[in-house]
């Protein structure tokens, strides 16, 4: 009897597990394609590797969705963002929240080792413009993030360039 009861149970648990996998809704490709965001940072200025501050970046909702929660290196400052793969419009969107109540909604894809997110256009002082945020995997492990406003000519000016280094508890995950 006791032989039945353990092969029912491992029967069992390896019916749950094929189950999981077949009703993963986000292990797709395209789900994945912002994984390497993921981790524990330590986010530098680009320019002068002087502290920005720090961010925790984790995968939710059954894989479906990538959460950050943003810390600035300036007292009192932080924000969230959600990021998913919408397979209705097949483009990731990011939902950027803060603190003092200003907010960013940004589409777009991953090309090769960037994922390029840009807003709508959006009208400031009578002119209109674009958000364009750009994270870059790098080799060596680091992520690159360039948020650029671009005016209606394309010009770019930088709103900030920054370098994520990942903690060093997190460097083998």
């Amino acid at each position: 009897m006791r032989k039945i009861t353990i092969i029912l149970a491992c029967c069992f648990q390896l019916a749950l597990f094929a189950q999981d996998k077949q009703n993963c809704n986000c292990c797709a490709e395209n789900y994945r394609a912002f994984d390497f965001w993921i981790g524990e940072w330590e986010v530098v200025n680009s320019k002068d590797d002087s502290p920005a501050g720090s961010s925790v970046i984790s995968k939710e909702e059954g894989g479906c969705v990538i959460r950050e929660n943003w810390t600035s290196a300036k007292a009192g400052y932080t924000g969230t963002s959600l990021n998913f793969f919408n397979a209705q419009t097949n483009q990731w969107e990011q939902m950027w929240v803060d603190n003092t109540g200003a907010s960013l909604k940004l589409k777009g894809n991953r090309v090769e080792n960037q994922m390029i997110l840009t807003s709508n256009k959006f009208e400031q002082n009578g002119q209109m413009f674009r958000n364009r945020i750009t994270w870059t995997k790098n080799k060596d492990g680091t992520v690159r993030q360039l948020w650029e406003v671009l005016d209606e000519g394309g010009d770019a000016s930088v709103a900030f360039d920054g370098l994520y280094k990942k903690l060093e508890k997190t460097k083998n995950r």
